[in-house]
């Protein structure tokens, strides 16, 4: 089960590098917010195709639980796209997918602070070295811009989204005992409501930009894969192997996402990348073989 877990866990953070990537590639080809809002048009249109008859069946269920699937969707989901999508107007895709690597050491702390989850050493050692990755990361390199709040708008957005999606991925503990199928298609369901508004708000600022065709094949791309199947992949690892050890393969985002952004983007790597990247993979590599031998 470990290694399946592991692989599926892996696509998924290649899926999530890629969007990274193709978040910067959109930036001037179509907005944020509308982005955020046809990928989920698209990603619902397509969960309907083959989810309805599960979500019919676990319909008592998921009216009994409507909140909480609800603010799934708006947080997970919505929330840290229009994060993530926001930043990258702003900052480079190899800071955004370096900066993504700072979710475990948050899903760490949450797991330790709300529910005394058994962490150990070596995990609380890997939750440091991450924080200098993503600190150097978020500083370009220069770590006392921090102490003097100096940061770019991009990298502050970004780390707001790390807040969120680590704490949508500890609360995956309380999810209904429903279909995977069903969990998606009710979350996907809610981040298109919970976008619309924000996609007016676009408007309305005069700040929308209409998708070319490049724009089109980007909101294409994210709501089929991004959307859809990573999203299907994760749940699947957290299931298998908890939601630390899970977490914890979010430090591959770094990896994949970096080499896209220099392969179809040529942005440059700066020497403080290439330690933070270090500083990622080592976290990793520590804190997975060091966890609890009970699980977590």
């Amino acid at each position: 089960m470990n290694a399946k877990a592991y692989l599926l866990l892996a696509i998924t953070t290649f899926i999530w590098g890629g969007n990274s990537v193709a978040g910067k590639i959109a930036v001037g080809h179509i907005s944020p917010m509308l982005l955020t809002g046809i990928r989920w048009t698209v990603a619902c249109t397509l969960l309907a195709l083959f989810t309805s008859r599960q979500v019919r069946e676990d319909w008592p269920e998921i009216r009994r639980h409507w909140a909480l699937l609800f603010l799934y969707g708006a947080i997970g989901f919505t929330a840290f796209n229009v994060a993530l999508y926001s930043a990258l107007q702003f900052t480079t895709a190899i800071n955004v997918v370096i900066e993504q690597a700072g979710i475990p050491m948050v899903i760490f702390a949450m797991n330790f602070l709300l529910f005394r989850m058994r962490v150990s050493a070596a995990q609380w050692i890997g939750f440091v070295i991450t924080l200098f990755g993503v600190v150097l990361t978020a500083t370009h390199g220069d770590p006392r811009r921090l102490l003097a709040l100096d940061l770019n708008q991009g990298d502050v957005l970004m780390l707001f989204a790390v807040l969120v999606y680590a704490g949508y991925t500890v609360s995956l503990r309380y999810k209904p005992a429903i279909h995977w199928k069903s969990l998606i298609a009710v979350s996907a369901f809610s981040a298109l409501v919970t976008t619309l508004p924000l996609v007016i708000w676009e408007a309305a600022s005069g700040a929308l930009i209409w998708p070319d065709a490049v724009g089109w094949t980007i909101a294409l791309f994210a709501g089929i894969f991004p959307s859809l199947v990573s999203q299907v992949l994760y749940v699947w690892g957290v299931e298998m192997i908890g939601p630390n050890r899970a977490g914890l393969f979010i430090n591959l985002i770094p990896v994949f996402g970096t080499l896209l952004s220099i392969l179809l983007i040529g942005e440059a790597m700066e020497a403080f990348h290439v330690i933070a990247l270090g500083l990622a993979l080592g976290g990793i590599a520590i804190a997975e073989k060091g966890r609890p031998k009970e699980g977590g």
